[in-house]
């Protein structure tokens, strides 16, 4: 069995520069000199330990990472969750696998001034050259996965922040064949067309990519330094998913800096190697043995319609619950009735006190009585049961609602059911499981499909809805339906060639603008216009332009500036001397973490 190597990212000197000026309207303001603001930051291990691999010199799957903005090689906090959550769940198959965290830079920023828990977008550090770092992680990722030494192996790749963007821009150019999945974290080039406008179809939850795993902003669009489009290749369509933390800076239309380092905290390598490992085990033929725990919550309608019915369903309500004690899960129960009755819902046991035993004796008090007119008081009944259990965190969460009714909408105390779908995704979702008369099946087919339920309309099916949801696997909802928020706007009026290189002006309602050249961030202005000299005439030169507003931020502007410019004198001496970034005649505004507090 080989082990890994104990070599480390090379450290990277100093790169090249340019002179960047942003001219104020008025006065006079001396040179401050700064060096570059690098795109990411991820947090590093101090002291972990070294790391085991079980592989044959051409294994069965091989799974790569790409670390972050200075992550350090094998130590990485996130390359060791990415790779400790697959491994616990390969190590239930035969197969031989093989876990490599991809050498490249991963060029990074200094943070002795920052804090090493929360971590900054922007921090004084030095000079590097970001795309080359991505560019050399391309062509590393290419080649392995390319590679004819090994047919019969198979890959899944993934990557974080820096890493992502390695991975989401080498995805074209990947062997399709040998492509098992490819998983993106915080991915600063992402692109999801459904979050652009100013009302979202994300925001409805309609045409979501199908490569969007995890994004709960509704008006996650393109990143913070763009997009790579397609950022799913045709050949590759089924196996890319991408992650995006609830406000992370650089892949939502949001600020925060601590969503952006959180994906270990906030437990979303787990939640992706719960999908990744489904495609494994379907790409070579062998049964998931893993599965997640499960929470399933049982809400009975007990008006006196239900008479003739309730006994049946309280047989399959006992099998099911049966069945998830038994897997480790755990099960609550709970009845309710018509809106003119005196309660709704009933607790009868929840999460903790539901043993078996405890669950067969209630279900056995619950006799159909009351009620009024056939819709009944769903809605109030589910909002309640949701909002009152204590749902595990990374189970798979169901609400088995039996019923022989439509439901009122609104209901007690005014509930609608938009209020009742949003509190099921806030959850995790909460899936709905209806099962009702076949009268009413289209009643519930709208409450089913937005919580990524079922209805079953046919007593036969009953057994059937049993066994898939204790064999289903958990995931995080794909999107979070929300009002958008109004984002800032910016528009370029003049770009003109001066001094080597070019003055931008621009329009914007924000107080704040990024700017951003060849995928590295330059810093914050609160000016309309920029001059940027010494442009690399070989170079792509797209300045990208960001609006920034108090909580979230507008879609960036990419101006062209090919054309511009001259030759700048390189300065990769081992001496570490290197050109400036020259911000003239302003206040430059380094701005600390925002929204540092977890919710």
């Amino acid at each position: 069995m080989p082990t890994k190597p104990r070599e480390k990212s090379k450290s990277v000197g100093k790169g090249r520069a340019r002179k960047v000026r942003l001219k104020s309207a008025g006065g006079k303001g001396g040179k401050i000199k700064i060096k570059y603001l690098v795109a990411a930051l991820a947090l590093v291990g101090s002291v972990l330990p070294r790391l085991s691999v079980q592989a044959e010199s051409c294994p069965d799957v091989r799974v790569i990472f790409a670390r972050g903005s200075g992550g350090e090689r094998w130590t990485d906090p996130n390359y060791l969750e990415y790779k400790n959550t697959i491994e616990s769940k390969l190590a239930t198959t035969s197969l031989n696998y093989e876990f490599i965290d991809l050498d490249y830079p991963a060029v990074g920023v200094g943070a002795d001034n920052l804090s090493v828990t929360v971590g900054a977008l922007f921090g004084a550090g030095d000079a590097y050259e970001f795309g080359d770092s991505v560019n050399t992680g391309v062509k590393n990722l290419a080649k392995m996965v390319n590679s004819a030494s090994c047919p019969g192996t198979k890959y899944v790749v993934g990557g974080y922040s820096q890493g992502a963007m390695v991975v989401s821009k080498a995805l074209g150019s990947l062997n399709a064949d040998h492509i098992i999945y490819a998983a993106t974290f915080g991915d600063p080039k992402i692109y999801l067309p459904e979050g652009k406008g100013l009302m979202p179809a994300a925001c409805r939850g309609e045409n979501l990519s199908d490569y969007r795993m995890y994004v709960p902003d509704c008006q996650a669009y393109k990143g913070l330094l763009g997009s790579y489009i397609p950022y799913e290749p045709e050949a590759l369509v089924g196996k890319v998913g991408t992650w995006c933390n609830r406000r992370d800076i650089f892949c939502s239309s949001r600020l925060s800096i601590s969503d952006h380092v959180g994906y270990v905290a906030d437990n979303l390598y787990e939640d992706a190697s719960r999908v990744i490992f489904d495609k494994i085990t379907k790409t070579f033929g062998i049964e998931n043995k893993v599965s997640s725990p499960h929470d399933t919550a049982f809400l009975i309608d007990s008006t006196g319609s239900m008479s003739s019915m309730i006994n049946s369903y309280k047989a399959e309500a006992l099998r099911l619950a049966t069945e998830t004690l038994n897997s480790g899960g755990r099960v609550a129960l709970y009845d309710y009735r018509d809106l003119g009755d005196p309660y709704t819902p009933v607790e009868h046991c929840n999460f903790e006190t539901c043993t078996l035993e405890v669950f067969e004796n209630e279900l056995a008090t619950i006799r159909a009585n009351g009620g009024g007119d056939t819709p009944e008081s769903l809605l109030s009944a589910s909002f309640h049961t949701m909002q009152s259990l204590n749902w595990k965190y990374g189970a798979t969460k169901s609400l088995v609602v039996l019923t022989d009714a439509n439901f009122l909408s609104p209901d007690r105390d005014g509930m609608t059911f938009d209020e009742v779908v949003r509190l099921s995704k806030t959850i995790d979702p909460v899936n709905f499981y209806i099962i009702t008369k076949s009268a009413y099946g289209s009643d519930y087919a709208e409450l089913a499909s937005r919580t990524d339920g079922r209805v079953v309309t046919n007593f036969d099916e009953l057994s059937l809805l049993t066994d898939y949801i204790i064999e289903r696997y958990d995931t995080l909802p794909r999107v979070e339906e929300s009002e958008p928020l109004a984002q800032p706007s910016l528009e370029v009026k003049e770009v003109t060639a001066v001094d080597g290189g070019a003055k931008i002006k621009f329009e914007t309602d924000s107080a704040r603008t990024l700017a951003a050249l060849n995928d590295t961030i330059l810093g914050i202005t609160e000016e309309n216009e920029i001059t940027i000299s010494g442009l690399d005439i070989a170079a792509e030169n797209i300045l990208r332009l960001v609006p920034l507003g108090d909580d979230v931020r507008g879609e960036g502007v990419d101006v062209n500036l090919a054309g511009y410019g001259g030759i700048v004198e390189r300065s990769d001496n081992t001496d570490g001397s290197s050109t400036t970034v020259v911000f003239n005649n302003i206040e430059v505004i380094l701005p600390k973490a925002p929204n540092t507090g977890r919710k």
